[in-house]
């Protein structure tokens, strides 16, 4: 599922900015997103476990949705979202399960999202979002 926000009215990011300050204006915008346009709630932002992160945990009603947020240039040749790789899956499942079993009753529902902000030269990004990106074995559930 993609879904698509316009540019809207948010602050451009500087030219000269930072690559922390470019991740954090993506993430903003990606944490905007998800409580105004899907209604999600955030429970969680850079959560870390020794080597792992996970950008964005949320709450879509009952279901816990692990957010992986990927900023790139819109004239990028690999997109956000193709950027997230079969390496980088496995990363982040592994630090989604830690997250699971630090919790103390996990729920029953799950799902991996990606968020891919696509920044125009004006210094302004473009949200789409993929929904239910597979990232864990079909009939996965999350064990204390």
């Amino acid at each position: 599922m993609r879904e698509w926000l316009s540019r809207g009215n948010s602050r451009p990011l500087p030219p000269d900015s930072s690559r922390a300050a470019r991740g954090r204006y993506g993430e903003d915008r990606a944490a905007d997103y998800c409580r105004r346009q899907l209604g999600y709630r955030i429970i969680a932002r850079n959560w870390r476990y020794k080597r792992d992160e996970l950008d964005l945990i949320c709450r879509d009603g009952e279901v816990l949705v692990f957010v992986e947020v990927r900023l790139r240039k819109a004239s990028a040749k690999v997109s956000g979202y193709h950027s997230v790789d079969r390496k980088k899956k496995a990363v982040l499942k592994r630090a989604c399960m830690n997250y699971l079993r630090r919790l103390p009753s996990p729920p029953k529902h799950f799902r991996f999202d990606v968020i891919d902000a696509a920044l125009s030269d004006d210094g302004r990004a473009e949200v789409r979002h993929f929904a239910n990106v597979p990232l864990f074995p079909k009939h996965y559930t999350a064990q204390r």
